[in-house]
């Protein structure tokens, strides 16, 4: 096998420093969400909630890149604390479509302000034109690929 058919040396690899920046931006955004006694996938529930209310679970875990099931305990977690609520049974088909509480929109505030300081300081040194190459690049990236989610295509 020659050297182009091999990833190479990792600190050549962009899909290896992409891979380690997001574990970075995963650690920074626990950090900030700790204190709120929120996790990741947590927040992420609530902030898509928050600007697409209704969800089912399913539209949820495409939404937060999680499985199904880890949203349920997700979604039963935010319930238990009173900042999601969900219908006993479901208006139409099987889906119990989500939507935030006053407590879940007051927590989401806090919890998304976090989340956009962390963002701020990860794209800093980018500046205004970096910012936006990077969105346009990742997103052709992305394209180029075809957009996958944890339960399949």
């Amino acid at each position: 096998m020659s050297r182009d058919e091999t990833v190479g040396p990792l600190e050549e690899s962009v899909g290896y420093a992409l891979k380690r920046a997001a574990a970075a931006l995963r650690g920074a955004m626990e950090a900030a969400l700790r204190p709120l006694e929120l996790t990741v996938p947590q927040y992420a529930c609530l902030e898509l909630l928050g600007q697409q209310p209704g969800l089912s679970n399913a539209e949820l875990a495409r939404g937060a890149f999680v499985t199904r099931q880890a949203t349920n305990g997700v979604l039963r977690g935010l319930e238990e604390r009173g900042l999601v609520t969900r219908p006993g049974t479901a208006p139409h088909g099987r889906a119990l479509p989500a939507e935030l509480t006053a407590d879940g929109r007051e927590l989401l505030r806090s919890a998304s302000a976090a989340v956009r300081a962390v963002e701020r300081r990860m794209l800093e040194p980018l500046g205004s034109a970096g910012r936006h190459r990077l969105r346009q690049d990742l997103a052709a990236c992305t394209a180029a690929l075809g957009e996958r989610h944890p339960e399949g295509p």
